[in-house]
């Protein structure tokens, strides 16, 4: 996931809606003769396209909102090994309190890898039973007449001699299975049996019993259905699992995301110590706030590519964390991590590494062929380790192909993965963004993408300005080879991201409308795009107002004779004789200092903000100078809250160039960088849609944010069935009456059956109680000769599939 830089990561809500609800209601109003033209889609049938890339449409999996612990991955017990902190987090221990006492113990482990059991110590004096409960992921959901395979590790001391009770409970404290065990030993042993509740309940909890006393350890106390997906041990919850398969994904990439550089390299993603015995994986602290017990380990994510009939992508940690950067010196070994996993992936069975899959229970290779180095990194530590990756990788691997995380500059990348999140306007703005991409360098992943500013949970809105971004991702599959939307699950407990495509709890899952996108492009790909022509007016998009601000990105800097005019009206003049007054610092460190306002944390993302959000058409002027650090300056623009900001990247990228951000960059950037020491004189003019930057009086940007047309369309074909598959996005508020014209077809069916996403309001979402609020329904569409009129409705996605007459 990302830390908001880059091509796509300072996101910013244009004014888009508004307009094209005006649009709308200008060609519904007028009388014929004033009527603005009807949009004409011609598909020219008769021309040839190019290939659609079969790996356009994947899916993204990274653990974050519970979704592999807590989610797709079933173990049911949460903290089963007692490792997520020196207290036994999501446990209760109940009992007479002056004779039961419980500690996290490391004095014998039963695993020197996870070295934390539970110690319940029971004084002498009393047969009241001292309770061990573990509620799972906000409940333990148990089904009337279901397997449930428990199994544990224990020992005892101090003479106590039991019958340990393990129970299945709800919360009024019926139990619904029970097994007792005898035979506890001074000596770890491993303990299993099989519950069969005898009720369903959704919040059950688990239950230890313990009677007598001395001293009792337990470890690693799993509850697994013995109903996953495929049948597979220890594997994946069904209806979740379905839900991916339902998006037909051409690949997928794991296991993330920021998991895989973590905040620092302690908790960077190291996927040796995911795979074997489960009991002996590394549990630790995930970026994303809560503990992994790798569960769901290398070898699974594997093993879940193949069950999906998808090709696996591998994104290795590349040296690389949020804060921390390993020595060249030290970088042999990440290097050869990932020549290993290769040789995990694809290496005979009496390989060193494939010997280890065969134990792990697939002698057959998984065949690998997607590796991404680093995620979101870059600058020159980012090439430079990149070069080392990709000359160790050539050289054993030459069939591997290699993914880079920006342009790379020592050596070549055969594709460069770009991440956006922003609002449905931007990826409206940017539905023809790949049209100009130069063809002879790398192919692009696509590899996060979301609408994440004004929709909710994931409403219909986002879901349409995704489509119209996706059309323009298929028109130019010549270029962009794959992409996939992030992020994939949410277990609606643990929202640590918004919206997410699937959500769920302990037995309930829905998509949202951008799931139904997902899977209706999927669905519908085609093997070969047919040119598309598309008439439509565009709408000059009235930008928003807002207020000003700085900013630095692992850099620390002072900023001075800051200033907002209009004409020669002075709108602001910020006073730092009274320190911070007037100013929102929203991240780092900011104090006010010789006259300056500076900021010293050498973090990411670091802003402060002034000013009125209803400014509109001035220019903001000040001076900047750089303290030290990695890049340069962020001058804010344009700032009306978190979500909706621009700013003039100023020596980002480490220190490489300077780019404009409204969402993603718009127009080109320009190579730069910022020295330490020096003031800058900057200024920043921004009147309508135009946006025009100096750098010590000279310019370096003149840019408008782009107009946009309501309607997209892409068209390819299916060589097996003959088809042609249509696909329509209506971005303005009301139905537009369009076109579609075949050239190059004598004629059609007189009707064609389509699929429509659409709903009364483009805010709908759907949810666990309503989780098909929002999702396709079949519409038929009249055509007469070649041609197709219809009244797409408002803020629509539609897909036919069109055989000739």
């Amino acid at each position: 996931m990302p830390r908001l830089q880059s091509a796509a990561r300072s996101p910013l809500a244009t004014r888009l809606a508004p307009a094209l609800a005006a649009w709308a209601a200008v060609a519904a109003m007028r009388p014929a003769a004033a009527e603005p033209p009807r949009p004409t889609i011609t598909v020219h049938a008769d021309r040839p396209g190019h290939p659609v890339s079969p790996t356009l449409y994947g899916i993204f999996f990274e653990d974050i909102n519970c979704s592999a612990d807590g989610g797709i991955y079933a173990e049911l017990v949460r903290n089963r090994s007692f490792e997520d902190a020196a207290k036994p987090e999501h446990w209760t221990i109940s009992g007479d309190e002056k004779r039961v006492k419980a500690v996290i113990d490391e004095s014998r482990p039963a695993s020197p890898k996870n070295r934390r059991s539970l110690k319940v110590s029971l004084g002498g004096g009393g047969l009241t039973p001292a309770t061990v409960s573990n509620e799972g992921f906000w409940g333990i959901p148990v089904k009337e007449g279901a397997s449930y395979r428990l199994s544990f590790l224990a020992r005892v001391e101090g003479g106590l001699r039991m019958t340990p009770a393990v129970s299945l409970v709800g919360d009024k404290g019926r139990a619904y299975a029970t097994e007792r065990f005898v035979g506890l030993t001074p000596e770890w042993k491993a303990y299993s049996c099989t519950l069969r509740p005898n009720a369903t309940d959704p919040k059950a909890h688990l239950s230890i019993q313990l009677v007598g006393s001395g001293d009792v350890w337990l470890d690693m106390v799993s509850l697994f259905p013995e109903e996953t997906w495929k049948g597979r041990p220890g594997g994946l919850r069904p209806d979740l699992a379905d839900r991916l398969a339902e998006l037909r994904p051409a690949f997928v990439r794991f296991p993330g995301g920021c998991w895989v550089e973590g905040d620092t390299m302690k908790f960077a993603y190291r996927w040796k110590e995911t795979i074997g015995d489960p009991s002996e994986r590394r549990t630790q602290y995930n970026i994303w706030n809560y503990h992994a017990t790798h569960g769901l380990g290398f070898h699974e994510y594997l093993q879940m590519c193949e069950d999906l009939k998808a090709e696996p992508l591998f994104v290795i940690n590349c040296g690389m964390s949020h804060r921390e950067v390993v020595p060249m010196d030290k970088m042999a070994e990440f290097v050869q991590d990932a020549l290993d996993a290769i040789e995990y992936c694809n290496g005979p069975a009496d390989s060193a590494w494939g010997s280890v899959r065969a134990r792990n229970g697939h002698p057959a290779p998984f065949h690998l062929k997607y590796m991404e180095i680093g995620n979101e990194n870059g600058g020159p530590p980012y090439q430079e380790r990149y070069a080392l990756f990709h000359d160790a990788i050539r050289k054993a691997h030459p069939g591997i192909t290699l993914i880079a995380n920006v342009p790379t500059e020592k050596r070549p990348a055969d594709v460069v993965d770009e991440h956006y999140y922003n609002t449905p306007e931007f990826f409206l703005q940017q539905a023809n963004r790949y049209d100009d991409y130069d063809r002879k360098g790398p192919k692009i992943y696509v590899g996060e993408y979301a609408t994440t500013v004004g929709v909710g949970q994931g409403n219909l809105r986002g879901a349409v300005g995704e489509a119209a971004f996706m059309l323009g991702m298929e028109r130019n599959s010549d270029v962009v080879a794959m992409s996939s939307y992030a992020p994939l699950f949410v277990n609606v407990n643990h929202r640590g991201w918004n919206p997410d495509l699937i959500n769920f709890d302990a037995v309930r899952s829905y998509g949202i409308p951008s799931f139904y996108v997902q899977k209706l492009f999927a669905e519908n790909l085609g093997d070969a795009t047919v040119p598309v022509d598309v008439q439509a007016d565009a709408v000059e998009v009235a930008p928003p107002g807002g207020a000003v601000g700085v900013g630095t990105w692992l850099t620390r800097a002072e900023f001075k004779d800051m200033k907002v005019t209009r004409g020669d009206e002075v709108l602001w003049s910020a006073d730092l004789s009274h320190g911070l007054s007037g100013w929102k610092a929203v991240s780092g460190r900011w104090d006010v200092a010789g006259g300056a306002l500076r900021q010293t944390d050498p973090g990411e993302n670091m802003r402060a903000v002034a000013g009125d959000k209803n400014w509109t058409d001035y220019t903001f002027s000040l001076k900047a100078r750089k303290l030290g650090g990695a890049e340069g300056f962020l001058i804010l623009f344009r700032v009306r809250d978190e979500g909706e900001k621009s700013w003039w990247n100023l020596g980002g990228w480490g220190n490489t160039r300077h780019a404009i951000e409204v969402g993603g960059e718009i127009g080109r950037s320009v190579p730069g960088r910022i020295e330490d020491g020096r003031w800058y004189d900057i200024k920043v003019d921004v009147e309508g849609s135009r946006i025009r930057c100096y750098l010590d009086g000279q310019l370096v940007h003149d840019v408008k944010t782009p107009a946009v047309r309501p309607i997209h369309a892409s068209a390819t074909r299916a060589s097996a069935t003959g088809e042609i598959i249509l696909k329509i996005v209506n971005a303005a508020a009301g139905p537009v009456a369009t076109t579609v014209e075949f050239a190059g077809l004598a004629g059609l069916p007189a009707t064609i059956k389509a699929q429509v996403l659409s709903s009364d309001h483009p805010t709908d979402e759907n949810s666990l109680e309503l989780p098909e609020k929002v999702a396709p329904r079949e519409v038929t569409l009249s055509a007469s000769g070649s041609r197709i009129t219809h009244a797409f409705p408002g803020n629509s996605v539609t897909v036919a599939r069109i055989k000739k007459d």
